[in-house]
């Protein structure tokens, strides 16, 4: 079973505590830690393991960034040629990150690929940092503000401003641009576990409503085809109430019969015979209704002469409603009658919510290669 595989981003040096701890909490939620430093990361001998480090991470799903006292080693210069800096400048309204391109450490990088790729990002900020970056923003249109303040939580004084300007292009990022602040690993725990809970409630509900909608459209749709019967059947036959009522009634009846193989519709649809022979006509020898077990619920197989067979959704019962359908729709006056099927056969839409599907292969055969195919999806998950 796949599993979320969580890239863990940080300098290692100062954030090993915090990083080693982080390990089995992601574990135990039941996710994949992806971290460099415990050979998660696949580091190809015929190329640099910053290359590696940054290749890794497309294939993650969202990203924990940790940004504390130290900047971290200078990405190698020929990772630069695999960013569009021109599209990432476009991602924050402070990108004064990205002037200084040659000096972007390996976990800016990590990071920058993350939003280049959309992929989510957790940034957490030792606190200490995020007071000291306040002060860096108070200032930092002094001119010798690098050289007249210290930064007690930066562990190298060069390294201070490209840190802060990391933390303003987070902070300034048109999307996913939340950071937290933390003083110990419990809020870290705390807010993943918070946020990634309300993510998956907010997709649930965003799907039930998607869903909601979804019903609501077809719905419309019908009342949109079923109007359109009424309006197409009733413009052919002076005897406008009967015809309006018909094609409403059996516009159903009339899509199910057009989704059969056959080069006489119009004249079967306007012929006497009953249901049975209906169906000898169209060449329908057995129905068959298939059962849970088979992983086919609520399906009926139509098995045509040939050996080949319909799929439908329609379950026996909705058969026996259309049969009933037929046997009233042959009772209705014949000119009416013919006005509902020239109308409905004109319909070039009538054929878009088929109800069931021609399959062209023997219905044994295809039935054996489900239950094989289910056997190994079953072997598989074993």
């Amino acid at each position: 079973m796949a599993k979320l595989r969580i890239f863990v981003s940080s300098t290692c040096y100062d954030l090993d505590v915090v990083r080693s701890e982080l390990r089995p909490f992601i574990t135990a939620l039941g996710y994949d830690p992806v971290m460099s430093d415990y050979s998660d990361v696949l580091y190809d001998p015929r190329s640099h393991t910053h290359d590696s480090c940054i290749k890794e991470v497309p294939n993650c799903d969202m990203v924990v960034l940790i940004i504390g006292s130290r900047f971290g080693g200078t990405g190698i210069p020929a990772l630069l040629k695999e960013f569009d800096f021109d599209a990432l400048r476009s991602l924050s309204s402070k990108p004064e990150l990205l002037d200084s391109k040659e000096k972007l450490s390996i976990t800016q990088l990590e990071i920058l690929k993350a939003a280049e790729q959309s992929i989510p990002v957790y940034a957490f900020v030792d606190d200490r940092v995020l007071h000291d970056h306040h002060v860096y923003e108070k200032n930092k249109s002094k001119p010798t503000v690098m050289e007249e303040i210290e930064f007690p939580s930066i562990q190298k004084k060069e390294s201070a401003k490209y840190i802060f300007e990391f933390i303003n292009f987070l902070t300034h990022r048109t999307s996913n641009n939340s950071i937290t602040s933390f003083s110990r690993l419990e809020d870290i725990k705390s807010h993943l576990l918070s946020q990634w809970s309300q993510l998956f409630q907010r997709i649930l509900s965003e799907n039930r409503k998607r869903t909601i909608e979804s019903k609501r459209y077809l719905d419309f749709s019908e009342r949109i085809d079923d109007l359109k019967a009424v309006v197409m059947a009733s413009i052919a036959t002076p005897n406008l109430r009967d015809t309006a009522r018909g094609a409403l009634q059996y516009r159903h009846l009339i899509t199910f019969l057009s989704a059969f193989r056959t080069s006489n519709l119009r004249d079967l649809l306007l012929s006497e015979k009953d249901w049975d022979s209906v169906l000898k006509e169209l060449g329908i020898t057995d129905i068959r209704q298939s059962n849970s077990s088979e992983g086919y619920r609520n399906e009926t197989f139509l098995i045509h002469e040939d050996g080949t067979f319909y799929r439908s959704r329609y379950s026996l019962r909705m058969f026996e409603d259309i049969k009933v359908d037929w046997s009233q729709f042959t009772q209705i006056e014949k000119d009416s009658r013919a006005a509902i099927v020239e109308a409905s056969l004109e319909d070039r839409d009538k054929m878009r919510h088929r109800a069931i599907f021609h399959v062209n292969k023997g219905f044994e055969e295809y039935m054996s290669e489900q239950s094989n195919q289910e056997s190994h999806q079953t072997d598989d998950e074993g």
